[in-house]
């Protein structure tokens, strides 16, 4: 076990909604974290909102779907702040509009990079660096159409199926170690872009970013021990 003199996380897709509003939730714990981002308009926000010290963050441009780009940006983690101890795979993406004899190839492979391939190549990467802390946790970012799937999206469902599956399947590798691994199921969240694509639907009853990054700053801490391997709702009274 390495003993750090600090704790570390990872939060791929860090400067969307739910990012931005759990990264301020670790700092304020002491954490240093290691963010990736995509869109360089997003990383800029972020920048913009958080007044965060450079030595409390590190953050870099990595497309998640790229193995390689997502195994070079852990060790830089790890060579800046000694370790990983949390890993958060914020990486995701929705398209609809299509049942499973609709679904061309560039659809479905675009949801799956985007949502189960991005999880899976941040947990590959960074299980040997958790291995190696006293403690740590990986949250994947699930969705609620994962487990009840609805018609018209079946490459989204599909893909977050996979993300379900890819937790338990890490919570029960692991399940020898101090290291717990759980996806959060997510309905819709309440979201700027959210609202612009669904303008008639009523948002009142969505999850508010902040309160998924409260879900998850708890399952991101040792308090959360004995949870692991749950795939955790938190869609609220949301009907979609």
């Amino acid at each position: 076990m390495r003993r750090m003199s600090t704790d570390v996380a990872v939060i791929t897709g860090g400067t969307g909604s739910v990012g931005r509003m759990l990264l301020p939730m670790l700092v304020a714990r002491g954490f240093k974290c290691g963010v990736t981002y995509l869109l360089p308009t997003e990383a800029q926000q972020l920048e913009d909102e958080l007044d965060l010290d450079e030595e409390d963050m590190l953050l870099r441009r990595v497309d998640a779907s790229d193995a390689k780009a997502v195994d070079k940006f852990m060790q830089e983690t790890v060579d800046t702040f000694g370790g990983i101890n949390v890993v958060v795979a914020l990486v995701g993406g929705w398209a609809g509009g299509r049942d499973v004899a609709e679904t061309d190839d560039v659809r479905f492979e675009r949801m799956i990079d985007l949502n189960l391939r991005s999880a899976f190549n941040t947990v590959r990467a960074s299980i040997p660096h958790v291995r190696e802390a006293e403690w740590g946790r990986i949250v994947l970012m699930g969705s609620k159409h994962g487990v009840y799937t609805p018609s018209g999206q079946a490459a989204y469902n599909v893909a977050k199926a996979g993300v379900i599956a890819l937790a338990a399947s890490v919570a029960s590798e692991l399940s020898d170690t101090e290291v717990t691994c759980n996806a959060l199921l997510p309905s819709v969240i309440d979201t700027v872009a959210t609202r612009a694509a669904l303008p008639f639907a009523d948002y009142v009853s969505w999850p508010k970013p902040a309160e998924i990054a409260s879900v998850i700053d708890f399952l991101a801490s040792p308090r959360s021990r004995v949870i692991n391997g749950a795939a955790i709702p938190v869609s609220g009274n949301a009907d979609i």
